[in-house]
Parts: C-alpha cells; sequence; structure tokens
C-alpha cells in the first residue's frame, strides 16, 4: 500500500470514527428528551392523582363528623383506643402515618365513619401511629408528628389527630416543625409546660419506634392500613363510609381472630 492510500484509509477511517461519534452524540440527545418528556408525564400522572385524591376527599360523603365521640383511653402500648364504656369487639386497628397523603385522603372519606361507629358502640377503634418513610424530610416529619401524638393526653387525642392531618405538610416539604405542634395543642387546650418538654425532647420517640416495629409484624407495608378484628381490610372498606359500615356490621360481636393477627407488642 502507498504512502497515499495509506493517508486515505486513515482519514477514511477518522471519518467513520467522528461519524460514529456524531451518531452516538445524537442518540445520547434524544434519550435525554425521551426520558425527560417521561418524566414530565410521570409529573402530570402524580398531579392528577393528586388532584382526584382531593376531588374526593371534598365530596359530601367526607363532611366533617360533628357527632359525639367515645371516649378515647391511652393503652399500654401506646396506642389509643377509642370506644364507649363496655365495648370490647369488634377491633378496628387504624394504622397511618401523619405525614401520609393517603392516610389524610381516608381519614376525610371515612373517618367521620369510624368516629360515628365508636360513638354508637359498634366498634372498638385503635388508632396505632407509626413512623412509615424512611426518607428526609418525609421521615423526620413523620416522627415528630408521631412523637408530638405519643406526648398527647387522652382527652385531646382525637382532636390532635385531626389537626394533624389539617396541618399535613406537602409531600416533599419539611414541616411538623415542634414549635408547631405546640401551638396547634395550645389551641384545643393543651398548655402544660410537660407537653412542650415531652414534644421538644422527644421524649416518645422510643414509643414511636415500637409501634412502626409493631406496623411491620403485622404486615403493614404501605398505608392507609385498616384491621378489623385482625383482617386487613379491602378497598371497599377504606373508599367509602357505607363499604365500612357493612364491614363493621357483618363483624359484629365476634371474637377477635387468633390466626394472623397482629402479634402483641412487646
Amino acid at each position: 500500500m502507498s504512502k497515499a492510500d495509506r493517508e486515505r484509509s486513515a482519514r477514511d477511517r477518522l471519518a467513520e470514527e467522528r461519524r460514529r461519534a456524531a451518531a452516538a452524540q445524537r442518540r445520547r440527545r434524544l434519550l435525554v428528551v425521551v426520558l425527560g418528556a417521561v418524566a414530565a408525564a410521570a409529573v402530570v400522572v402524580v398531579i392528577v392523582v393528586v388532584a382526584i385524591g382531593d376531588k374526593g376527599d371534598g365530596g359530601p360523603s367526607a363532611a366533617k363528623y360533628t357527632g359525639p365521640i367515645a371516649p378515647a383511653t391511652r393503652q399500654q402500648d401506646g396506642s389509643v383506643a377509642m370506644a364507649n364504656p363496655g365495648v370490647t369487639t369488634p377491633v378496628l386497628d387504624v394504622f397511618e402515618d401523619f405525614q401520609c397523603p393517603a392516610c389524610k385522603a381516608m381519614e376525610a372519606r371515612v373517618g367521620g365513619t369510624i368516629k360515628k361507629l365508636a360513638a354508637e358502640g359498634r366498634v372498638k377503634v385503635v388508632y396505632r401511629p407509626f413512623q412509615l418513610f424512611q426518607q428526609d424530610p418525609l421521615m423526620s416529619n413523620s416522627r415528630r408528628a408521631a412523637n408530638a401524638a405519643a406526648c398527647m393526653p387522652a382527652d385531646h387525642w382525637v382532636k390532635y389527630h385531626d389537626k394533624l392531618y389539617a396541618e399535613q405538610p406537602p409531600e416533599g416539604d419539611k414541616g411538623f416543625s415542634n414549635a408547631d405542634l405546640v401551638k396547634w395543642a395550645g389551641q384545643l387546650g393543651v398548655t402544660a409546660p410537660s407537653f412542650a418538654a415531652c414534644v421538644n425532647g422527644a421524649q416518645k420517640i422510643g414509643q414511636v419506634d415500637q409501634a412502626t416495629a409493631y406496623a411491620g409484624k403485622a404486615g403493614v407495608t404501605a398505608t392507609p392500613f385498616l384491621a378489623l378484628n385482625g383482617r386487613q381490610l379491602g378497598d371497599d372498606a377504606l373508599g367509602s363510609p357505607d363499604g365500612l359500615q357493612k364491614a363493621v356490621a357483618k363483624a359484629g360481636s365476634g371474637t377477635p381472630r387468633s390466626a394472623g393477627r397482629a402479634p402483641e407488642q412487646g
């Protein structure tokens, strides 16, 4: 091969490499555009889901409950039972995270029904707040709110529960500051320095950790999660007041099942 031929071959190889490099660059640009479009579509989907959820929360069936509230008592494991005296079954366990938008949506749909059923003596409700989220700021928001709820005296607990949902920060934002948690309690009449000390010192965080471990043992992997006599309820009960009332009526006054029940907390 002559020198001229070798030079032409080298130029051809260089041109081919440049062509391949340009093609690869175009593919990378196309990939970025496609991924950007997918991400934008995902955002749209999220917005649509949130919008639908918000729309569903504000209908007539989600009207705020204004009737009587059954007495609330703090149980040995830190959970809060809401039931009329002598009512021990059926038992409705409510596993929730105050930072969870889906929990807030469920509360708007059937929270009033839960209170009404307890006030009528048809069910014993056990609220079990825990920490669902594992990444900040959601995790810290969740822990602060759950700790404050654990600090709250039982006679004000249900109202504080509702207040926490009313003040739930947008997902991804830092919220449930200690100052706000104390202020909201004051608005409900809880002004004792011991409550502020409990919130600011995270004095009940160990109880929150125990509740979180308990939820895991009970099979809770996502929220909202309702269990009736130890059995997880389906979407019918979570999604509508009628569905929940029918489930409770069907459970009647049967004894909570032992097989598959949430394990006792140590």
